[in-house]
C-alpha cells in the first residue's frame, strides 16, 4: 500500500510495528507488576478480624492500609517478573495481538460511522468515473494514484471484477499523493471522461511502465484516438481540479491515507493484497444477500 507522503512524522512513528511492540512489553510489564504487588504484598487486617481481636501484621495497625513495598520486596517482584518474561516471550506478541486485534475492531467501528455519514459522496455521485455497470446494484469504490504500484499490481483484479460481474459498478476516487506527475495524470483521465474515454484511459495509464505524468498520459491518449487538444482545455478547467479536491477531502475525512483503498459497503480492504478479487467478489456477494442501502 503506498502511503502518503505527507502523512506526518507522528502517525509513521505510531504505525511503527517496533513501537507497538515495545509499548505491548511495557503495558505486560506493568500487568506483571501489579500481579507480582498482590502476592507479595502483606494482606490487610478485615474487619471480622478486628472486630474479634485478631493480631495485626507486624509493624501494621489495626485496619491500617497494607504496607509498601520494602526494597527487599520490590527486587524479588522484580526478579520473579524478569524471569517469567524471559522464560515466556511470547507473551508479548500475545499482548501485542491483542492489541492489534482491539485497535483494528475499533477502528472498523469508526469506518462504518464514517461511511454512513458520507455515503451519497462516496458511492452515489451523479458524475462519478466508473466502469462496470453504471447502474450496479453494489459499487465498489477505489482510492488510488496512477503512480502507485499497488494499485498497478491491483489492477488486474479490479478488471477481473468487472468482466465477471455484470452487475456490479466501480467508482474511482483520484488520490494523487504521490508525486505531481500523479496530479498531472489525474487531469488527463477526469478530462478523459468527457470524451467517454476514462475507463480505457484509466487501465492503459495503470499498465503503462515507468513514471507517469503529463507527457505520458497525453501519449497515450493520442493513441486511444482521444482529441488531444480538448483534452489539454479540459484538465485545465475548473472542474477538473475541484474533482481532485473533493476526492482528497473525502479521503481524509474517511481517514485513506494511502493507495490503493477499497470501499464496499461498510467494508474496507487497504493495500492490494495477493487475494484481492477474491475479497472483492465475496464482499460483493455478502452484500447482495444482506441488502445494502447505500452502496
Amino acid at each position: 500500500m503506498s502511503l502518503s507522503p505527507r502523512k506526518s512524522a507522528l502517525r509513521a512513528v505510531v504505525e511503527s510495528k517496533a513501537l507497538w511492540f515495545a509499548v505491548s512489553a511495557i503495558a505486560a510489564l506493568v500487568v506483571l507488576v501489579l500481579i507480582g504487588s498482590s502476592l507479595v504484598r502483606p494482606p490487610a487486617v478485615t474487619v471480622a478480624e478486628a472486630e474479634i481481636g485478631a493480631p495485626a501484621a507486624a509493624g501494621q495497625a489495626k485496619g491500617a492500609a497494607p504496607a509498601a513495598f520494602t526494597p527487599g520486596q520490590r527486587q524479588q517482584v522484580e526478579q520473579i517478573i524478569k524471569k517469567y518474561l524471559v522464560a515466556n516471550p511470547e507473551i508479548f506478541l500475545d499482548v501485542q495481538n491483542a492489541l492489534e486485534a482491539k485497535m483494528a475492531k475499533e477502528q472498523a467501528e469508526k469506518l462504518k460511522v464514517a461511511i454512513a455519514k458520507n455515503a451519497a459522496e462516496i458511492y452515489r455521485e451523479s458524475d462519478a468515473s466508473v466502469a462496470g455497470n453504471p447502474d450496479g446494484d453494489i459499487t465498489v469504490v477505489e482510492f488510488f494514484d496512477y503512480n502507485c504500484g499497488y494499485c498497478k499490481r491491483g489492477l488486474h483484479d479490479v478488471i477481473k471484477l468487472v468482466d465477471t460481474d455484470p452487475k456490479v459498478r466501480v467508482v474511482f476516487k483520484e488520490l494523487p499523493i504521490l508525486s505531481k506527475g500523479s496530479e498531472e495524470a489525474s487531469h488527463v483521465a477526469l478530462a478523459a471522461r468527457k470524451q467517454g474515454k476514462y475507463w480505457e484511459m484509466h487501465r492503459a495509464m495503470l499498465s503503462a511502465k515507468g513514471h507517469m505524468n503529463e507527457a505520458a498520459a497525453l501519449r497515450i491518449a493520442e493513441k486511444l484516438g482521444l482529441d488531444v487538444e480538448k483534452l489539454k482545455k479540459d484538465m485545465a478547467s475548473p472542474e477538473v481540479k475541484e474533482e481532485v479536491a473533493k476526492s482528497e477531502a473525502l479521503a481524509k475525512k474517511m481517514g485513506v491515507n494511502g493507495t490503493p483503498h477499497f470501499l464496499v459497503g461498510d467494508r474496507a480492504i487497504p493495500g492490494a493484497p495477493d487475494d484481492l478479487y477474491d475479497q472483492l467478489a465475496r464482499n460483493v456477494s455478502e452484500l447482495r444477500k444482506q441488502g445494502c442501502s447505500y452502496c
